[in-house]
């Protein structure tokens, strides 16, 4: 079922069927959800996005964001569908309902935000970085603080951003030089220009709150010395009323290659002095507290890689059912033969069958890192619990930096299946590709997050969430390698996951041995392979599923010839799904895992060419 959006029929597939979150409903946090619950969650979302907010997407890229005397002005189109998105209570439906939230599973809210983010993403950063915000306050911030606040953010009244990044400090955030001075009354004044801050000024609501990164006078260099404050646009007396402007200016906004709606924008803090903060939690552990937004963010734009690659997937696939040219290669000799639509050629058909086996994988990937924040909260043991935890640590970059590659890549091919048509702006796909590639650079570069997977991640726990998850593949594998239709693709998985298990063990014998340089030379390689192991993982086990799915049909129809499979196959949508389903599996098996092996002996190589060329040599 496709709206030009997102295939939901996979939504619920990958949910209930391949994740089966179903099991939730035994747990004590959600036992007063049913699946029912969740399909007309989930189709609510679906009308929101479809009938408000995908009607913005042209128009806010049109209009943009525009700064005039000091103010920023957002799309106005987006007045009321974000009043609407509010006051629907789709800004924190994955929080507890003492905050105004619903208390639904993160897989859930996980689904829902795909749906918002395919219709327009520079729309759904307002919110999301207000989420983000309000969850800090409520995790670090003081009672009052909360009530000052935490309320009003997660209602949507007012909204939030995240203020790391200056001109001299982006992904260095310890190199950051805004400062604050202590007050005599337990305050701070707060100096200094952050820059590319998303959703940082505009007019949608009445008063904006900045969680901003600075360093206390006295307090050392470096990230350890770094704190983190509550900084409003405007004051906010004790009552909750609005009150004095709080010296917080905007500089400029940039004028971007894509999501033109979402206002980035140079933030100037204490020109005249004035400008107050509080400090959200303890002095010198800013980043540690800002972490849990970072993740969050990272989350989110990886959501952004499967939101943006979606649509993108979707508009393509329908323009190839529409779109008449050429007759059939087959009949290129027959003076009678018709032209047909594109979809029929072979190489539109290959194309179209990466994008679906990638966008499909990425749900998969991106569902079950949100699963894993549900398993982790009704684990029933500290084992058990620290498990799922692992996941989430290993798996949160591969989710930021894999989909949003993939992403990129599958929106080109999209314009690709358009042809000309689609790098015009009459079609919406070269859009999608320019509000893609941001995805690839912010919240953390993706160079930087294959850094943190290999430098860090890899090795946490004494290698302990790696384990699992090579447990969990193994399983997978053993079950599938006697599947008639998926054995291959079984075995292709067992090639590729024991090449890169072995890289790892490669990388992590290197870094004992002092030859760090190698696996940071080829971090970047490395999460492309590990994400294209762990995709082949969910593409089988769901292909896995769909098998069973699709021969008890053709059990109950009746289908046993290859004829008649074949024919059920075109008349039947479940029939049609599952075996979809399976040919992503068997296709991302041929197609991509059967090249890890030798990309893994490639970085085992240890060709260190880049790091002993001369800066001169790049240049002559």
């Amino acid at each position: 079922m496709s709206n030009l959006l997102v295939n939901t029929r996979d939504q619920q597939f990958v949910l209930f069927e391949q994740l089966g979150i179903e099991k939730l409903f035994e747990t004590e946090a959600f036992k007063d959800f049913s699946k029912d619950d969740f399909l007309m969650i989930m189709n609510e979302a679906e009308k929101l996005a479809v009938n408000v907010i995908a009607p913005t997407l042209k128009e806010g890229d049109e209009e943009g964001c525009q700064l005039k005397d000091g103010k920023v002005s957002v799309p106005k189109c987006f007045r009321e569908p974000y009043k609407k998105f509010c006051e629907g209570g789709w800004l924190n439906p994955m929080d507890s309902p003492d905050v105004g939230g619903q208390g639904i599973p993160a897989s859930v809210g996980f689904a829902n935000s795909e749906l918002f983010g395919a219709a327009n993403y520079a729309f759904l950063m307002y919110p999301g970085l207000t989420h983000g915000a309000a969850k800090l306050i409520h995790s670090y911030g003081t009672d009052a603080q909360k009530e000052k606040y935490m309320h009003r953010l997660f209602s949507g009244e007012w909204t939030g951003t995240m203020c790391l990044t200056e001109p001299g400090a982006g992904s260095d955030v310890g190199a950051l030089r805004t400062m604050a001075k202590r007050l005599p009354d337990g305050k701070y004044l707060i100096s200094g220009t952050k820059c590319f801050i998303s959703a940082g000024d505009h007019d949608l609501t009445p008063n904006i709150i900045h969680p901003v990164l600075a360093r206390i006078e006295g307090d050392p260099a470096g990230t350890k010395g770094i704190s983190i404050f509550i900084v409003p646009k405007y004051r906010v007396n004790d009552d909750g009323s609005l009150g004095e402007f709080n010296d917080v200016n905007t500089g400029g906004i940039e004028h971007k290659m894509g999501i033109k709606g979402s206002a980035t924008a140079t933030l100037n803090f204490g020109e005249d002095g004035k400008c107050l903060g509080e400090l959200l939690g303890d002095e010198r552990a800013g980043i540690k507290i800002m972490f849990q937004m970072m993740n969050e963010a990272r989350l989110g734009t990886g959501m952004q890689g499967l939101c943006t690659a979606s649509a993108a997937y979707e508009h393509a696939v329908a323009y190839a059912k529409e779109r008449v040219q050429f007759v059939p290669i087959w009949e290129m000799k027959n003076p009678d033969a018709k032209p047909v639509t594109i979809i029929n050629h072979p190489d539109v058909r290959k194309k179209l069958l990466w994008m679906k086996s990638h966008v499909e994988g990425l749900r998969s990937l991106c569902y079950f890192t949100a699963n894993c924040i549900d398993m982790s909260r009704v684990a029933k043991t500290e084992e058990e619990k620290a498990k799922w935890e692992g996941f989430l640590d290993l798996m949160t970059p591969v989710v930021k930096a894999y989909t949003t590659d993939k992403g990129l890549l599958i929106c080109s091919l999209a314009m690709d299946v358009y042809g000309g048509y689609g790098y015009c702006q009459e079609y919406p796909v070269e859009q999608y590709m320019r509000d893609e590639k941001i995805a690839t650079i912010y919240e953390g570069t993706n160079g930087i997050q294959a850094l943190d997977l290999v430098g860090r991640k890899l090795g946490q726990k004494k290698g302990a969430n790696i384990m699992n998850l090579a447990v969990l593949i193994q399983a997978n594998i053993a079950k599938m390698k006697a599947n008639p239709e998926l054995g291959k693709a079984a075995s292709l998985l067992e090639e590729a996951s024991n090449a890169w298990l072995e890289l790892t063990m490669f990388f992590a014998q290197a870094g004992k041995s002092g030859d760090f340089l190698l696996p940071v030379l080829n971090a970047c390689k490395y999460l492309e392979l590990f994400g294209d192991v762990i995709v082949g993982h969910f593409l089988l086990d769901a292909g896995g599923v769909a098998f069973e799915k699709l021969e008890a049909i053709y059990e109950a129809k009746g289908a046993a010839s290859l004829g008649k499979k074949k024919a059920l196959q075109r008349a039947d949508k479940d029939a049609a799904f599952y075996s979809g389903r399976i040919a992503s599996a068997k296709y991302f098996a041929n197609e991509i895992l059967t090249t890890l092996k030798s990309r893994c002996e490639a970085i085992k190589a240890g060709d260190k060419t880049p790091l002993e060329m001369t800066d001169e040599a790049f240049t002559c």
